[in-house]
């Protein structure tokens, strides 16, 4: 395959699962998730606070919950933009079946700081990925780049 076609499969790839995560899966859609980066060792999320995300209303910071999830997601969309090169020549039926084999075996959560802020960003790195697992590496950062949270997320990839 020509070095041209292959490059554009792959950013083809990559805008189908942005639309995924961010069109299709009903609770990124509730968190107001937006993918600004994927590749196939990065991703990147970004989202607004918002008053039904807040766990505490008298400081306006997030809830615990909604933290854990942007990171679990964000976690999900690096393992999954780390198939890439598994995806090339897939038909949608079986891009569909890859899709639905990533899951989450396991997360860690340490919340370092309170979730203030207007607007937030998280990004992971993949630290390994092999035939059947990938674990990633995840932040929370707020507007003024403060380091919220950090995760560790073990997903199942095949």
């Amino acid at each position: 395959m020509q070095t041209d076609q292959m490059e554009s499969e792959r950013r083809a790839f990559f805008k189908k699962i942005g639309w995924l995560f961010e069109e299709v899966l009903p609770f990124d859609r509730v968190l107001g998730l937006r993918v600004t980066k994927v590749s196939e060792d990065q991703a990147t999320m970004a989202f607004e606070k918002r008053e039904d995300l807040l766990g505490n209303v008298y400081h306006q910071s997030l809830h615990g919950g909604v933290i854990s999830a942007v990171l679990d997601t964000v976690g999900g969309l690096t393992a999954l933009g780390s198939l890439v090169d598994r995806a090339m020549g897939l038909s949608d039926e079986e891009l569909a079946r890859v899709f639905g084999q990533v899951g989450t075996i396991d997360l860690r959560v340490d919340y370092l700081r309170p979730g203030i802020g207007d607007r937030f960003t998280a990004t992971a790195w993949i630290m390994r990925t092999g035939r059947k697992v990938a674990v990633v590496r995840m932040e929370l950062r707020s507007d003024r780049d403060t380091l919220i949270a950090v995760g560790t997320g073990t997903y199942m990839v095949g």
